[in-house]
């Protein structure tokens, strides 16, 4: 897959470098009118620790779907089709931030500022609630699945009742053109009945990395594998999920995943809340943080996994002789409310989640001899982040972390976090 679409680079570079300067002027325009001023946090804090030793008992059971389970549904509902045919059917665009409320924008970060940013239609986001976010840039090293700029959206039905959590989705956005985002949507569910049934996935989608030709999801037991390769169509629009009268359905999306596979958790393991890959290891990794509650009398554990090397489990992690991903490294870190992680290079970056509905949230950058945050507004406020944080995905050949906070998609170049951060912003 190395090759996949990189002699387009040099035509699509020149017209997303112009896209990129007309509207990092109208985002950072569009900032200053947000007010910065919110509680200041703390300028310095611990960074990540190493846990010498313990990475090992960080273990994640791999149970994959049988074939012939597959088979059979792909044999009931139709052949699956791929990436490149969801894109095709894409009837659903994103609105430019000019198109955008004032209420959507407001959740932008200010420092540093989004160089591109969408909004999803109320109307057909009414009800679900924003989640990790993935692209071909995780998916590839080139960017490009096949012939096409991808970002994969997750989302997950409010259902109105803590204790009750609702399906999920994933939106499938054609990012060819950075001025005309379109997409679909597909269904996450789960094989039942030996393949003769799906049902739907019922978690947050909080964590979210697409490798190769797999698609892993954070759930409440661990992580849901999906193959991209195997999309399913579903044929009947209707509120129901699964076998109805007349064909498949799937609560009102034209496709279905099915999961192929899932890594559930073992002994001691955290729940992963959030997940990204990371490029600047070898092989490849997976990491992982937990969510701590900021009343809590214990830190934050990140952790990662690599991923397998061999051609046969592309996209699946590094397993041993039981079928088990153990994690070769875990640290831990005083933040708390991560919403998203990142880890590239030297440095570990998380978003931390507002502590009020509608104040702001915090971007530190840590490793071993410390962290520090964004600062912003007269106060020098650590609060410049997106206040309802989301996950972050870093799209190596763009150089963009793309993230998402309540109907607002954004990018920004990783660089400019940094420089904000070394305080030359």
């Amino acid at each position: 897959m190395k090759q996949r679409g990189r002699h387009r680079r040099q035509k699509r570079g020149k017209a997303l470098r112009a896209f990129l300067a007309g509207t990092a002027l109208a985002l950072t325009a569009a900032a200053t009118m947000i007010s910065a001023s919110q509680a200041t946090g703390s300028k310095d804090a611990d960074g990540v620790k190493e846990l010498a030793g313990s990475a090992a008992g960080y273990r994640l059971q791999e149970r994959l779907v049988p074939q012939a389970t597959l088979d059979r549904l792909s044999s009931a509902m139709g052949k699956p089709v791929g990436v490149s045919a969801v894109l095709d059917d894409a009837d659903r665009s994103l609105r430019a931030p000019a198109d955008c409320t004032t209420a959507d924008r407001s959740v932008l970060p200010v420092v540093p500022t989004a160089t591109r940013a969408y909004c999803w239609d109320a109307a057909d986001t009414r009800g679900w609630q924003a989640g990790a976010v993935t692209t071909s840039g995780d998916a590839d090293d080139d960017g490009h699945w096949g012939a096409h700029r991808v970002i994969l959206s997750g989302w997950t039905h409010d259902t109105g009742r803590a204790s009750r959590t609702g399906l999920a989705k994933v939106a499938f956005v054609n990012a060819d053109d950075p001025t005309h985002l379109t997409y679909t949507w597909a269904l996450l569910t789960v094989p039942v009945d030996g393949g003769r049934d799906y049902r739907g996935l019922a978690s947050p989608v909080s964590g979210m990395v697409w490798y190769q030709g797999r698609l892993l999801v954070t759930t409440a037991d661990g992580l849901y594998v999906y193959d991209l390769d195997r999309i399913q169509r579903a044929g009947v629009d209707s509120a129901r999920v699964g076998k109805v009268r007349g064909g498949w359905s799937a609560y009102g999306a034209r496709y279905v995943l099915p999961a192929v596979g899932s890594y559930q958790l073992t002994g001691k393991t955290p729940r992963p809340a959030a997940i990204s890959l990371d490029r600047s290891t070898a092989p490849d990794s997976l990491v992982a943080s937990e969510r701590v509650a900021a009343d809590s009398d214990r830190h934050t554990r990140l952790w990662r996994y690599p991923f397998s090397s061999d051609p046969a489990r592309a996209g699946l992690l590094a397993t041993d002789a039981s079928g088990r991903a153990v994690a070769t490294q875990a640290y831990e870190t005083r933040t708390t409310d991560v919403s998203g992680v990142l880890s590239y290079g030297p440095y570990w970056y998380l978003d931390r989640a507002s502590d009020t509905r509608d104040g702001r949230g915090t971007l530190w950058r840590q490793n071993a001899r410390g962290a520090q945050a964004t600062e912003c507004g007269s106060d020098e406020s650590n609060r410049c982040w997106s206040g309802q944080a989301g996950s972050l995905s870093y799209w190596e050949e763009s150089g963009e972390v793309w993230s998402q906070s309540g109907r607002m998609l954004y990018a920004l170049p990783l660089s400019s976090i940094d420089r904000s951060l070394d305080g030359e912003d």
